[in-house]
């Protein structure tokens, strides 16, 4: 069994290094930190699927570059939802996670000034991997908290059974790997 998983994402191969999620199962690890022309590429592709919107909101972090390159991309801003409270952030709306990539139950949080940017506005929700949805699902309930309207919800990649989700948007599908 090869260690890698190669694939084409927004018309640009790459190989994706294997990792053991469980001893049952592998994922194949999708970073585009430091990968400008896939986000790139790949922000440009994710546009042309999405509907209208007023704003992105993304998770921190790895979901940052691609928010931020939707936003340039189409002039729209951009809002990260933080992993912790920072010391500029007034009366934060929180809402708890438990992701297939993180090891423990996080809270993500937005800032009084930025849930008022959300309120009342079309929200994008964009990440780059959508597996179990719980990422999505915390950003989905942190907009709505913040009085936002959910447009569309989108990733670069849609993993295992969150391929077959009809309620997102994604570039292509990302295997499990079953030992």
């Amino acid at each position: 069994m090869s260690d890698t998983y190669r694939m084409t994402i927004a018309g640009l191969e790459r190989e994706l290094i294997r990792c053991p999620l469980n001893e049952k199962t592998d994922i194949a690890a999708f970073i585009m930190f430091s990968d400008v022309e896939l986000t790139v590429a790949s922000a440009e592709e994710l546009l042309k699927k999405c509907p209208e919107f007023d704003v992105i909101l993304t998770a921190e972090s790895k979901g940052i570059p691609l928010g931020y390159e939707m936003s340039r991309q189409s002039g729209k801003p951009y809002v990260v939802a933080r992993k912790s409270v920072k010391l500029y952030m007034s009366n934060p709306v929180a809402v708890t996670v438990k992701s297939i990539t993180t090891a423990t139950e996080q809270t993500l949080y937005l800032s009084a000034e930025k849930a008022e940017l959300i309120k009342e506005k079309n929200i994008l929700i964009v990440d780059d991997v959508i597996s179990t949805g719980e990422s999505l699902n915390a950003l989905e309930k942190l907009a709505e908290n913040a009085g936002g309207k959910i447009a569309a919800k989108a990733a670069v990649l849609a993993e295992g059974d969150a391929a077959e989700r009809t309620d997102i948007i994604f570039l292509e599908k990302l295997p499990l790997f079953f030992k």
